[in-house]
């Protein structure tokens, strides 16, 4: 391959080499389009002849098709057999096997160390998913959140600027005012914050608020997403146990001092006990002593079903050291990446310029159609829909649960929430795998509660049973009472009755 103008050649050998290896690695798949030589060469800075020799060279190797007036495409089985780059770790966490690699930071290397599930696997046609989190799709109020996108595009403002980092203040309005009347809440527009999902509320907390060696004080078990972000800080994390009526809060007190508490005290994950006032004023009152933040997550409290509400940790607060934290992803979609936080006064200007210089904002579209659902009451009608349709879930799931498995386990968390945790007293937690892996054998996926333990605050000599966490939001009855069924069998051959 040649060329005289300018002395291309060695710039088209670069583009020549490119796209063999992008063909090689998958990233320009087989039937893939490619642009035109005219658009190439204006996006590269080269000139159409080089180009096009490219072209010519790549399809007389068999790596693309061109045909006259047609778009070149790659051709089939154009990619070998060994692939270009070499990884040495799985899907998440993926990084080039490189001798040469700058080092990372203290907060990449510890990031690097950790091993985060991945929850983007799907189940195959026909087995049945226990999974807990994703919300199945056909609840989603589609024409609904439609109707509203469409009345925000023709609200066409004259100026497309960056926003408030906190979040649109017609959102921030109509959060307020929710928030208030459902949770009891009371702050300014100026102290709500909208973020992307509670993940980004969490990480912006241990940002700001927590430097290496920091004794964190979080349940046991938890939520490992937010023990991750704070391990990732460097904090050092004081287990507490978690019993019937939520975190033990008798144990706080053994703790020499603590920068921060992280809580669920609305619907405990994983375990779904709730957090009874006399705990949460001994919280609060050990929080102002030891002058530390409290994390209020208040995961999946739109889900109550035999439980009243209580007074949150943020409207019982005095001293101004919790930080409220909430999110749309349980009862619209993880999608959206729709989350929202409450900051004491005395943060709000941090946080809103950590937020700036993060992402700036959440995106304006999506927060200004929410803001219309709160308006106009679409949203609580919706949350009044799903934690009818879940709770039908639940009980679906409690009858086949009792129908095939009775005497044989115990049921927690049944008074709130999207999953149950299930209990097997006669197996040991070691044989929650096993189980684990014959149910899948046999068509269904269940989750094991283990990895929600963290290791530092195993005990030498505690034992427990097998227990696993069944979420119930993606199935319908016949699924559900299909997949116990499965699980039963699963149970029968690990574990036979006596």
């Amino acid at each position: 391959m040649s060329s005289d103008k300018h002395g291309e050649r060695g710039l088209g050998r670069a583009l020549y080499d490119e796209f063999r290896a992008r063909i090689a690695d998958g990233t320009y798949a087989v039937g893939a389009p490619l642009p035109s030589s005219r658009a190439l060469a204006a996006e590269r800075g080269l000139s159409r002849a080089t180009v096009s020799l490219v072209y010519e060279q790549l399809a007389a190797d068999g790596f693309i098709d061109t045909r006259g007036g047609a778009v070149s495409r790659v051709a089939a089985g154009a990619a070998p057999g060994s692939p270009v780059r070499r990884t040495t770790r799985g899907a998440i966490g993926t990084v080039a096997a490189d001798p040469h690699a700058g080092r990372l930071s203290a907060w990449g290397a510890r990031v690097e160390g950790m091993a985060l599930q991945d929850t983007g696997t799907v189940a195959v046609d026909g087995e049945i998913d226990f999974i807990y989190g994703p919300l199945a799709g056909r609840d989603f109020p589609t024409l609904t959140w439609l109707r509203a996108l469409r009345a925000v595009e023709r609200q066409r403002t004259p100026r497309l600027a960056y926003e408030d980092p906190r979040g649109n203040i017609e959102l921030r309005r109509a959060l307020q005012a929710h928030l208030s009347q459902t949770r009891g809440l009371s702050c300014s527009t100026d102290q709500l914050m909208i973020v992307n999902g509670s993940q980004q509320a969490l990480d912006l907390c241990a940002r700001l608020l927590l430097d290496p060696g920091d004794p964190v004080a979080v349940e046991n078990p938890g939520y490992r997403m937010a023990h991750h972000v704070f391990e990732a800080y460097g904090a050092d994390l004081q287990c507490i146990d978690v019993d019937e009526h939520g975190l033990r809060t008798d144990q706080l007190h053994a703790l020499r001092r603590a920068q921060m508490l992280y809580v669920t005290p609305t619907h405990q994950f994983p375990l779904g006990s709730f957090l009874p006032i006399g705990r949460r004023r001994e919280l609060l009152a050990w929080a102002a002593d030891r002058r530390a933040w409290v994390i209020e997550d208040d995961y999946d409290s739109e889900y109550r079903y035999s439980v009243r509400p209580e007074a949150s940790l943020l409207s019982l607060d005095t001293q101004g050291c919790v930080i409220h934290v909430g999110t749309f992803s349980k009862t619209l979609s993880p999608q959206l990446r729709l989350g929202y936080m409450v900051v004491p006064d005395r943060l709000v200007d941090t946080f809103a310029a950590a937020k700036r210089l993060t992402d700036r904002h959440a995106a304006t579209g999506v927060q200004r159609a929410l803001a219309l659902l709160l308006e106009d009451g679409s949203y609580g009608r919706h949350v009044r829909r799903m934690r009818r349709l879940q709770h039908a879930r639940q009980r679906a799931l409690v009858e086949a649960l009792q129908a095939h498995l009775s005497g044989r386990i115990e049921m927690q968390g049944l008074a709130s929430g999207l999953h149950l945790v299930v209990w097997i007293p006669a197996l040991p937690s070691s044989a929650e795998p096993a189980l684990a892996r014959e149910a899948g054998r046999l068509g269904v996926r269940v989750y094991p509660v283990s990895p929600l333990f963290h290791r530092s605050g195993h005990k030498a000599g505690r034992s427990r049973p097998a227990g696993l966490v069944m979420g119930y939001a993606l199935l319908e009855r016949e699924a559900i009472a299909e997949g116990v069924r499965r699980l039963s069998e699963a149970l029968r051959r690990i574990d036979p009755p006596a």
